[in-house]
């Protein structure tokens, strides 16, 4: 069975809709025309549920609704079925993800990382990458707290996912808050 740490989240599921067991899906994924089409497996199970992976439901319909995807999971006929799935975490395995294009990174492959300033003093180690695809930010505990540093481009100035080294420039004050 995967863990936690061999699967890569995908999505949550937001609520039911319609009456025939389909449910909206908040992505957490910069690909979700890939990650949601019929055919596909995903692990439906407990986000904070370690090392459970989830059932595997392959999805049999899919669209999209006001920029989110709509999917159906074999298995879940009705709308009572999709309410009971309300808040579940959808997965697949890592090995499964396929590579990035240049200048992307999955959130498990930075936590853990350690991230210095642009003069090479050691700020921290990631703890979490958290908030929206397009408002990202790194979570590195630091003495009395965390920082929480934006994942953009002007702030995060080098990734080196093989040496697990992360060089941020944050503008003054920001590691204070």
């Amino acid at each position: 069975m995967d863990t936690d740490d061999d699967l890569l989240l995908v999505g949550t599921i937001a609520r039911a809709h319609g009456l025939k067991g389909a449910v909206v899906v908040n992505p957490e994924t910069d690909f979700p025309d890939e990650r949601f089409r019929v055919g596909e497996v995903l692990l439906v199970g407990s986000p904070g549920e370690p090392g459970a992976g989830g059932v595997p439901r392959r999805i049999v319909e899919a669209r999209l609704h006001q920029r989110r995807p709509v999917i159906r999971l074999e298995g879940i006929e009705s709308v009572d079925d999709a309410e009971r799935l309300a808040g579940l975490a959808l997965r697949i395995p890592a090995s499964s993800a396929g590579p990035l294009p240049k200048d992307t990174y999955y959130r498990h492959d930075l936590v853990g990382c350690e991230v210095h300033d642009t003069h090479g003093a050691i700020i921290g180690r990631v703890r979490a990458v958290e908030g929206t695809l397009d408002r990202s930010y790194l979570v590195v505990p630091r003495e009395g707290g965390e920082a929480m540093i934006p994942l953009v481009d002007g702030i995060c100035v080098r990734v080196d996912i093989a040496a697990r080294r992360l060089v941020v420039d944050p503008p003054e004050g920001l590691l204070d808050l």
